[in-house]
Parts: C-alpha cells; sequence; structure tokens
C-alpha cells in the first residue's frame, strides 16, 4: 500500500519587542531566572494586562507580507490549560477571531514550486521555561519568558513531505527576519515549530490519523523528526496498526520521537474571550502606513537580482538568504560593480566566516570589500593576493591599500621583469621543457606555479601565462 504524507506546521516567533506583549518586563534573553515578571505576567490577582502597540504592527506587517485577509476587528481568548510554567492557568491568545486568516507564501522543493496556505496568523502570549535537575528530581520554573510576545503561523496540511516542511519553514524565517520583526534565533527558541503530520492511502481524501511533534528548533530536526515520524506510521499501518493522537518530542541524541502526553483538540482548552481587554480594531490609515514601511521581500529581491544582476538562481538565493547579506552585497556592488566576481568572492571567502544572519558581524565593510576587488580589476595585485588581504582585513579592519603597500604585495607587470625569471625556470625544468616540446601542453601550468612561487604570489598570472606561451614557442 502507498501512503501520502500530510504535514502542517505550527510555527512560533518570538516578536522583537523591548517589552512584553500586556506589560512593561523587559523580554532579554539570559537575564538570571524570575527577574524580569510582574504581578501581571504572574497572574497576581487584580492585575490587568495592557496591550503592546508594537506587537500588533508586527503582525499587520506579517500578514501584508503573506497575502493575508487582515479582520479590521479581532479580539483576545483565554486557553485554559495547567501546566508549571503557566503561571496564570490560562493563556492569553486569539481563537474566533484572529488577527491575520487566508494568506500564502510560495516554496521551491527539487524544481517544483508550490503554493502553501496559511491558515491563520495570531498573536498570543508565551509560556514560562521548565527546567529539569540532573542529579535529583527536581525541576524549576523560570518566568522570565512568560508574556513574551509572539505571533503563530499556522499553514494548512498542503505540505507532502520533510524537504517541503523545511522549505516553508525557511522562507518564513526569511521574511520575519526581512521585516525586523522577530532575531529568528532558533537556538534561543525565538522562532520554533510544532508539526502535525498524519499519512493517508494514496487517492483518500479523509485525513488520516495525526501526531504533533513539539517545539522543534532547527531545520536539521525538522527533517531528522519528520523522516523518522513517517518511517513510524508507515510501519505501524503496515503492521495493521493504529496510529494513536498524541504529542510526541524529538530526541536529538537517539534519533526517534518520543511520546509526551494525548494530543488535546480545540475544546478541551475551553477558550472564551478574555474579559480584560477590549477588541482590537484596525483602521485603514493604520494599515496603509505599515504597508508603506514593508522592505523588499526575499521574493521580489531574488527576482530583481537574478534580472538585473544576471545572476544564476543559485547565487541569487544565496545572496538573498538574508536581508543584511542582500544590503551588504549591493552597497559593495554599487562601488565595485562586477556583480559576478562579487558574488563568487563573497560565497568563497566571506561566507566561510560569516553566515548570512550575521554579515554585520564582519569587520570588513562593503566599500572596504569593493576596493579590494578594484585591485585586482586594476591589476595592482592578484586574486590570490586578494584573499590573502581580505584574511588581514578581517583580523585588522584595515582598508586593503594600507594592507598591499605595507607589506609590499603590489602585483608584478613589468614584462621585462618577468622575462628574466620566465627564462631562467624554462632553462632549469628541462624534463617539462621536453614534456611541453611532445605535445604535453598543460605543464605550462607547472611553469607558471613556479614563477607564482618565486615572487610569493606577485607575478600577474596572464602575463605569465603569455610569456610562457611566448618563450616556449607555443
Amino acid at each position: 500500500m502507498e501512503f501520502e504524507t500530510v504535514i502542517g506546521l505550527e510555527i512560533h516567533a518570538q516578536m522583537k519587542t523591548k517589552s512584553k506583549i500586556f506589560c512593561g518586563c523587559s523580554t532579554a534573553f539570559g537575564a538570571p531566572p524570575n527577574t524580569h515578571t510582574c504581578p501581571v505576567c504572574l497572574g497576581m490577582p487584580g492585575s490587568l494586562p495592557v496591550l503592546n502597540r508594537k506587537v500588533v504592527e508586527s503582525a499587520i506587517k506579517l500578514g501584508l507580507a503573506t497575502d493575508c485577509t487582515l479582520n479590521r476587528d479581532n479580539r483576545f481568548a483565554r486557553k485554559n490549560y495547567f501546566y508549571p510554567d503557566l503561571p496564570k492557568g490560562y493563556q492569553i491568545s486569539q481563537f474566533d477571531l484572529p488577527i491575520c486568516e487566508h494568506g500564502q507564501i510560495d516554496i521551491e522543493v527539487d524544481g517544483q514550486r508550490r503554493t502553501i496556505g496559511i491558515t491563520r496568523i495570531h498573536m498570543e502570549e508565551d509560556a514560562g521555561k521548565l527546567m529539569h535537575d540532573e542529579r535529583e528530581p527536581l525541576s524549576y520554573v523560570d518566568l522570565n519568558r512568560a508574556g513574551t510576545p509572539l505571533l503563530e503561523i499556522v499553514s494548512e496540511p498542503d505540505l507532502r513531505s520533510p524537504g517541503e516542511a523545511v522549505a516553508y519553514l525557511k522562507k518564513l524565517h526569511a521574511i520575519v527576519r526581512y521585516l525586523d520583526i522577530c532575531d529568528g534565533n532558533m537556538q534561543e527558541g525565538s522562532f520554533r515549530c510544532d508539526a502535525n503530520i498524519s499519512l493517508r492511502p494514496k487517492g483518500q481524501q479523509e485525513l488520516g490519523t495525526r501526531t504533533e511533534l513539539k517545539n522543534m528548533n532547527s531545520f536539521r530536526n525538522v527533517q531528522l523528526a519528520l523522516d523518522y515520524e513517517i518511517r513510524r506510521q508507515r510501519d505501524l499501518l503496515l503492521e495493521g496498526g493504529k496510529v494513536i493522537q498524541q504529542t510526541l518530542l524529538w530526541d536529538p541524541d537517539n534519533n526517534r520521537t518520543e511520546s509526551m502526553r494525548g494530543k488535546e483538540e480545540a475544546h478541551d482548552y475551553r477558550y472564551f474571550p478574555d474579559p480584560d481587554l477590549i477588541p482590537v480594531v484596525l483602521d485603514e490609515a493604520w494599515i496603509e502606513t505599515l504597508r508603506q514601511q514593508l522592505p523588499e521581500l526575499p521574493d521580489k529581491r531574488w527576482l530583481r537580482f537574478s534580472r538585473d544582476f544576471e545572476l544564476t538562481d543559485y547565487d541569487a538565493e544565496i545572496l538573498t538568504a538574508s536581508r543584511e547579506l542582500a544590503d551588504y552585497f549591493e552597497a559593495a556592488y554599487r562601488e565595485f560593480g562586477n556583480a559576478k566576481k562579487l558574488c563568487n568572492f563573497i560565497g568563497t571567502e566571506l561566507l566561510r566566516d560569516f553566515g548570512p544572519e550575521r554579515i554585520n558581524e564582519c569587520p570588513v565593510r562593503p566599500s572596504q570589500l569593493a576596493r579590494l576587488l578594484l585591485l585586482t580589476e586594476e591589476g595592482k595585485i592578484s586574486g590570490k593576493i586578494a584573499k590573502s588581504v581580505f584574511a588581514e582585513m578581517l583580523t585588522s579592519g584595515a582598508d586593503p591599500e594600507e594592507i598591499v603597500k605595507a607589506k609590499g604585495l603590489v602585483q608584478m607587470s613589468d614584462e621585462g621583469e618577468l622575462v628574466a625569471l620566465v627564462r631562467e625556470l624554462i632553462a632549469a625544468n628541462p624534463e617539462q621543457l621536453q614534456q611541453y616540446r611532445e605535445g604535453k601542453t598543460k605543464v605550462i601550468g607547472f611553469f607558471v606555479g613556479q614563477l607564482m612561487q618565486r615572487t610569493k604570489g606577485q607575478a600577474n598570472p596572464q602575463l605569465a601565462n603569455k610569456l610562457f606561451l611566448q618563450e616556449l614557442g607555443g
């Protein structure tokens, strides 16, 4: 029997705000436990929540960026459940009237482009965090995270493979970072996802029994966990068993899923409108103001890079992986002007030490990189020397011209100066000379390499190649 995989993702993106969603407590990561708390986020009797305006603006921006319908009137609800990290005994979220609905984004996997529906995007508060003692049967709770603003993005069950799920997750990760509403730090839990997954016989319309994989915080773990769960469910169904609806955790150390608890349904949470918060009303002027603030998003920027800079789809995808990297490339291009050479250097040298999301940490400014590459275009240094100069720039932050001058790295392009060395090397290597005369023309690479070694990489390689051909009679 052949099965079709059906996957839906629930992504939690922590908003990039200085304070929590309903109080003035700081959202800064890494503070001592329970120091960023107050009566509101601790759920003390008599405390009242006040909505953070920036959270609403972030939700509107994400809704516009994902082609959602914005509900002009939306409201908060209480989602009731009891867990040690939830001090109020309920979570303030949105239920029947979320701020955004019916959106979509496009993904591409193995050359196939698909549109994935977004059911809803809603605002809510985060819970605290439990820490389990490895030596004793004790657990501690840190409520610093309680009340941190989240946007939950719920997809339609449109994903059909782990690869599509990861592509969708990466696309949304890029969008929230382009919008600058979430830092996307998956290690700190700022961007994480739950995955609902089920299998059904091919051709069947009715969905199978689903399981939920909770709180995965890396693209790799999402891929591995979904691969494993597909195999587990398929083997179970082929053996005549039944999939149990439950919540699972991914164990990355043992590469397997583990049961956490039975899976709840919406009615288990006993949602009802929060009596302490009035409905959120969006007016057209507010929405239009935020629409004008939207940056050029990843898909449009990718299309422009491919078209205007004549880059391959792959190169454009690399350069637009983060807003910071795309901005860096464009700033350097304005001074250098050769998109392909700039892209190649960024891909081989810059991204080796700095990922797309860490470009702002690079001490080499775009204008400095442009000037370094201009030195190669003008024939003043070779490509090999440019790489060594760039390594020095990463350490010192100095300008390329200063480093080239201080270390005497200016490229040797004087024909008369190089001819003597070329003749000397030919005379010193009669075996290679004979090979060349016998038709093994690739041996010229040996001669050029010897010259580059003798001049410590400062000889102009194009001129060196020309001179060897000339002296060898090629």
